[in-house]
């Protein structure tokens, strides 16, 4: 087991490898899913949030050892680099990759578990929520401020910000599920828009964001919602496909 952490922790890397060698049976589950698992553990009065990568397949088993980064690696030197930028994510506190002969056995990415009140998923999901509208057009200037700062986060989806009320009123968002992200990038403008569409499939959600965008975007707000709205209703369309297909692969195999 390989582990490297973050320097400025008061974490011993015994301690934390301590934690996850005890993942599956210690821990409070916060997400079970089909490639990951999150568990949140408490430790000298400080929470942990722990994410368990799948077990990789056959070929990237090989490229994570020798060609690739691993997703928790990527995940904690993202996380760096966001904090360095001005950028909300939980604090990085260390990454672990186990090896074999053949490579890459399976990956742990350890943080600070943050208690926040909603996510991005909230606003989709909830058009009552208190507060709505403000929190929408706070998001939007954060994403503006990411395109700014050259960041390409193509996992830009609902449940990928975190979102914390300020006692000022104001929004802080977070970072979560870094490993897939590019940094100095030149974000024109089709990048900028197609950034949006993973976001939310509601046409009245897209109009204040594409009108609050405005206020910092030399362009207007119905030539900005013209083109991320079709960039919304592109990835609708690929995503249903792709849940059709998977379906139909499930019926031949049954």
């Amino acid at each position: 087991m390989v582990c490297n952490i973050n320097s400025n922790t008061s974490f011993s890397k015994d301690e934390i490898i301590d934690l996850v060698n005890n993942f599956h049976d210690n821990g409070v589950l916060l997400v079970k899913g089909n490639r990951n698992e999150i568990k949140v553990f408490e430790s000298k009065n400080f929470s942990l949030n722990i994410k368990s990568f799948k077990i990789p397949h056959f070929i990237n088993k090989i490229a994570y050892r020798y060609f690739r980064k691993s997703k928790a690696r990527r995940s904690f030197e993202y996380a760096t680099i966001l904090l360095q930028k001005g950028i909300g994510t939980p604090q990085p506190i260390a990454f672990l990759e186990k090896f074999n002969w053949l490579g890459l056995v399976n990956s742990f990415y350890v943080s600070e578990q943050l208690e926040t009140e909603l996510t991005f998923r909230d606003l989709d999901w909830y058009p009552d929520f208190p507060d709505h509208e403000n929190i929408l057009r706070q998001f939007t200037k954060f994403t503006f401020s990411l395109h700014e700062k050259k960041i390409f986060f193509l996992d830009h989806s609902a449940g990928n910000t975190l979102i914390k009320k300020m006692p000022n009123g104001k929004y802080e968002f977070f970072l979560v599920d870094l490993n897939r992200m590019a940094f100095d990038v030149n974000m024109d403008f089709n990048k900028r828009m197609q950034n949006f569409s993973r976001l939310t499939h509601k046409r009245e959600m897209v109009e204040v964001m594409s009108e609050e965008y405005a206020k910092y975007y030399n362009e207007s707000s119905a030539v900005i919602f013209e083109k991320m709205w079709f960039f919304t209703n592109k990835f609708q369309e690929q995503f249903l496909k792709r849940r059709k297909l998977k379906k139909q692969l499930k019926f031949w195999k049954s």
